[in-house]
């Protein structure tokens, strides 16, 4: 198989791309670029991946699919390109990080800084149509972010899942390693932050457990 992410997720992911879902994945989503605006470009649908090794994940926070909107995103939930405005959840986000570390509110939703610590910001969908959230849901990309947290609940090193609303949530029957803490919180959208995400305090929880387990912590101050 070709070589696509660079590190240890190659190995650990190439039997799951040699099944028959995940080919004809392939062939769809071949179509779709040919026939639609497709986020995030071709290139960038692994980057969360490509940047944070099985071997390194400390953290994962878990969205849904892209932004649908043009040039937002690149290949990491909640983060959008440097320059792009920051979309209302991430500001929810800063807000949320500012209130529980006092870390002053970012100017870009660019979040590489976290990948590149052991973040990873894997959305369940890793494509979508322009303009039409959630239109590549049913298309088998969930069976493959499933494989994804079936392998990250087989690590034997401490890891942090922060799951936002529902869906995320949802996931939870997945993650059931002992030695791995689960957050859940409302989603920090506009329409359901102030039903409990504001206040949750999920970075300064997650670093607490990650130094309790001899990990070191996460800095969580966007790099600008």
């Amino acid at each position: 198989m070709k070589e696509i992410f660079h590190n240890d997720w190659q190995d650990l992911l190439a039997p799951e791309m040699d099944k028959p879902y995940y080919q004809e994945l392939r062939r769809l989503l071949w179509e779709e670029y040919q026939n639609y605006p497709i986020y995030p470009p071709m290139e960038d649908i692994f980057n969360a991946l490509q940047t944070t090794s099985y071997q390194d994940v400390k953290v994962v926070i878990l969205g849904q699919d892209p932004y649908h909107g043009k040039g937002q995103a690149h290949g990491m939930a909640f983060s959008v390109q440097r320059g792009v405005p920051i979309p209302p959840s991430l500001q929810n986000i800063y807000k949320e990080l500012e209130s529980d570390l006092g870390i002053p509110v970012a100017h870009t939703g660019y979040l590489m800084s976290w990948a590149q610590q052991g973040v990873l910001l894997l959305n369940t969908t890793l494509t979508v149509r322009q303009g039409s959230p959630t239109s590549h849901k049913d298309i088998g990309w969930e069976i493959f972010t499933d494989a994804i947290l079936s392998l990250l609940n087989k690590k034997d090193q401490a890891l942090v899942y922060i799951l936002w609303g529902a869906h995320a949530r949802s996931k939870k029957k997945l993650l059931n390693n002992p030695k791995h803490l689960i957050l859940e919180a409302p989603h920090p959208s506009p329409l359901s932050a102030y039903r409990g995400f504001f206040g949750s305090k999920p970075f300064s929880k997650s670093n607490e457990f990650l130094e309790a387990n001899q990990l070191s912590p996460i800095d969580w101050a966007i790099k600008e």
